[in-house]
């Protein structure tokens, strides 16, 4: 039934793949070679108006959440997103909500377009992977130097003007070794919110790249992360860590790469067409174009319910023998590239997510019994602050809690 409402979210490209930056580990930047005969990546105010009208008649509101990303959203300019809310608001129901997100490098962000994020209430995301030190290995501009400086200037007129922002944080081979470092930086600039999104990267011939993050590397920089975050527990918020405890209360995960199935966070380029995810932004996972399939129709379409009922028909048998299915669900399918004897492949950051998992467990099993007494943030900080306590009064030729099977004194001391 094509006109059937479920909830999905699109994310637009409304400069295509193009960024004023050139991060080394950037996915997305080599998109343009989908569109080779175009010059001009910049979405057309028409292509703009048919998406808006019809991604708010697909959503069953009453809010409505409209994503902005790239590439670098904020290229297209700022009299493009004065019109994109002129849009919303000609289109949007008598009683509804719009919301927007955009991802962004900072970069240009100046006075003009702090005041229009603030007015019209944008929720910023920004990408930034620690120091300058660390965030300016791999994030570079089109002359090979870091972009650092000029992100956090652009995190300043942010905070100057009010806009609600998050941090996104790329956790790669050089980061990963620095949990402290990176997560005290993000408290010292009073970040609230923080996402951390593992690299892991693969070249044409299927072999991992350098810059990728170590899968129990990966696990143990969350150990890190989280061991620092207890202090700070109902005042700074991890993306991951709240996934966690919504998975361990019972309510399972919303993002798409812990969820059972996924499908639902399609991706419209610069000139409407529409893709699965953007992650498979390639030929074979392009549902149609707006200009001559529908909105819902392209999601509701047998090609997107099968892309996503794969993601649950295609586990590892590793995966369904384990004891955190129930949150994982085998993770993103993007990174499912490990060979084992079974039929489908294993996600890379299996090993670190479950030495992760192994750890958190006594945290939020503890978490979740006090979310549903109704327990003030304060009273759970003092809960798991004991069980931290606990958990790590070893000496130093005992086991690791982080369960590396290493010794302390060769592991986290």
């Amino acid at each position: 039934m094509t006109d059937q409402k479920t909830n999905f979210n699109v994310m637009a490209f409304p400069a295509g793949a193009v960024c004023n930056l050139d991060c080394e580990y950037c996915y997305y930047l080599k998109k343009t070679e989908l569109y080779p005969q175009t010059n001009d990546f910049q979405m057309k105010e028409e292509t703009l108006e048919e998406y808006i009208k019809q991604y708010i008649k697909s959503q069953p509101g009453p809010v409505i959440n409209f994503g902005w990303q790239g590439g670098e959203p904020i290229l297209r300019g700022l009299d493009f997103f004065k019109k994109a809310v002129e849009l919303q608001q000609k289109y949007v129901s008598a009683g509804w909500r719009i919301e927007n997100s955009i991802q962004t490098n900072a970069v240009l962000i100046d006075e003009q377009w702090a005041q229009f994020l603030q007015e019209n209430n944008f929720l910023v995301g920004v990408s930034l992977d620690g120091t300058a030190e660390l965030h300016d290995r791999y994030r570079k501009d089109k002359k090979g130097k870091g972009s650092h400086q000029k992100v956090m200037a652009g995190i300043e007129k942010l905070k100057e003007y009010g806009v609600t922002y998050n941090i996104l944080a790329v956790v790669n081979d050089v980061n990963a070794k620095k949990p402290k470092e990176v997560y005290q930086f993000f408290k010292e600039n009073e970040v609230d919110f923080i996402q951390f999104i593992p690299i892991v990267e693969q070249d044409s011939e299927g072999n991992l790249i350098y810059r990728s993050v170590g899968s129990k590397e990966y696990g143990k920089f969350l150990i890190g992360i989280f061991n620092e975050w207890i202090d700070d527990l109902g005042d700074i918020y991890v993306q991951i860590f709240e996934e966690a405890l919504s998975a361990w209360a019972g309510y399972g995960a919303n993002l798409c790469v812990f969820t059972e199935e996924c499908g639902k966070a399609s991706v419209i380029e610069h000139n409407g067409d529409l893709y699965s995810c953007d992650h498979f932004v390639e030929p074979e996972y392009k549902l149609g174009n707006i200009k001559e399939k529908d909105i819902l129709e392209m999601m509701n379409s047998s090609q997107q319910q099968d892309f996503g009922r794969a993601k649950k028909e295609k586990l590892n048998k590793k995966c369904l023998g384990c004891d955190y299915l129930f949150f994982c669900n085998g993770g993103c399918p993007k990174n499912r590239i490990v060979d084992t004897d079974a039929d489908y492949k294993l996600n890379y950051l299996c090993e670190g997510y479950k030495l992760f998992f192994d750890y958190i467990d006594p945290f939020m099993k503890r978490l979740a019994q006090l979310v549903k007494q109704r327990k003030s943030p304060p009273v759970m900080k003092k809960e798991m602050q004991k069980l931290y306590q606990e958990k790590w009064n070893v000496g130093r030729n005992d086991p690791c809690p982080c369960g590396s099977g290493k010794k302390y004194k060769k592991c986290c001391l």
